[in-house]
């Protein structure tokens, strides 16, 4: 059976990995790149509802989740956001800001994969598509690998940019985890993030004829809150806001809801019960502050219908509670099927961060969402993706 030998083989052909190879193959090295899936970019293409959010202007070290979140700090220096977006320009891609930092393609996502394997191309870089790794066995020199269509390859450096188990149906899967296990790299607990959360039947009982109906919330966990949009679904609780929360959050654990965020739901009520002799329903009220749907909902669970008149101030400050102070305990999330991220991964103790290297295993590298390191909702695992990817690609 033949061997191929190059310098450089990069497992995935995602966001990190195909910046990655392209770095690497500008510094005048041989790269194959190999992805089981038919197409670059799956997860680059359907990001940011196809529009791609492909960073956000606000990232640091304090937007990402890990172990060690400042490990990333070498990284988000080195190959900065006004460093990718520069790259956006020089290929003519139009992009606009929406709130919170988050940019955005003008146009389609499928502008950024155009991008990357343009950029690959020019590096003289190899793309594989279809193809896996069955085995990875160590050299004295390198990696010997055997490719599922039984290629074997001979490299001086392999990097991992598999990704996460984040939506198995379009191939995730935990084999960067089983490589690093392979080489004794410790891996921390891995677990869906960025994901809706569901209920229990009870409780899903009283918020399934909300469906469909979003606020603007600030829902808090411990001591991390976020203040983004909120979705009520068949299953539970979505919205940035949820998806956000959904990555400190854990089993057992209570999340608090407010939302009517900065009104004082009483005193509006209470102001609403003079006018009029307090003639108003309770419902159309409470409907002038949160979504109609919701207010009937939360008015018929207090027992608070019927006129404001017949309502005490206790009652009122039941609602005022339900809206602002809603304290309830999911029982999971949706899970990898629908998480945009996998939290934890490749612990960065056993990385370089100047390199994205293995300490103990000269010559293998793991960037992007395979290692530890976790950014918010919006752009900011994008920007991690990116400057590991580069960084490995200075050295690899």
């Amino acid at each position: 059976m033949k061997t191929e030998t190059v310098d450089v083989v990069v497992v995935g052909a995602g966001a990190a990995g195909m910046l990655c190879a392209a770095e690497a193959g500008r510094r005048g090295r041989s790269v194959l790149v190999v992805d089981h899936a038919r197409a670059p970019g799956e997860k680059i293409r359907i990001s940011g509802g196809g529009r791609c959010n492909f960073t956000n202007t606000g990232t640091t070290v304090a937007n990402m989740l890990g172990e060690n979140p400042r490990f990333a700090a070498s990284a988000l220096g080195r190959f900065t956001v006004a460093d990718f977006v520069g790259r956006v320009d020089r290929a003519g891609i139009a992009w606009h800001e929406k709130t919170l930092g988050q940019l955005f393609c003008d146009d389609s996502a499928k502008q950024i994969v155009r991008m990357l394997t343009n950029g690959m191309r020019a590096a003289g870089v190899t793309l594989r598509l279809g193809t896996g790794v069955a085995a990875v066995a160590r050299e004295r020199d390198g990696f010997a690998l055997t490719l599922s269509d039984g290629t074997a390859v001979r490299c001086a450096s392999l990097v991992v940019a598999t990704g996460g188990k984040s939506i198995p149906k379009m191939g995730a899967t935990g084999w960067g985890y089983d490589l690093a296990r392979q080489f004794d790299l410790r891996v921390t607990e891995t677990r869906p993030a960025l994901v809706p959360l569901t209920f229990e039947a009870g409780l899903l009982e009283q918020t399934t004829p909300l469906a469909g109906v979003a606020v603007d919330a600030v829902v808090t966990a411990g001591k991390t809150r976020f203040e983004e949009a909120m979705l009520f679904t068949h299953r539970g609780l979505s919205g940035p806001a949820i998806l956000q929360i959904s990555s400190y959050w854990r089993e057992g654990e209570a999340i608090t809801v407010s939302m009517a965020p900065g009104v004082r739901v009483l005193e509006r009520l209470k102001a609403a019960k003079a006018e009029n002799g307090g003639k108003q329903a309770v419902h159309t009220a409470l409907g002038h502050i949160v979504p109609r749907r919701l207010a009937e909902v939360l008015t018929a669970r207090e027992g608070a219908n019927g006129k404001l008149a017949e309502v005490g101030d206790k009652v009122l400050a039941r609602l005022d509670a339900a809206v602002n102070g809603w304290t309830v305990k999911p029982v999971g999330s949706e899970g990898y099927r629908t998480a945009e991220v996998t939290l934890g991964g490749v612990a960065t103790d056993q990385l370089d961060q100047s390199t994205m290297a293995a300490k103990s295993v000269p010559g293998l590298y793991f960037i992007g969402e395979v290692v530890d390191i976790t950014g918010w909702l919006g752009g900011y695992n994008f920007q991690w993706a990116w400057s590991s990817g580069w960084v490995a690609g200075q050295a690899a």
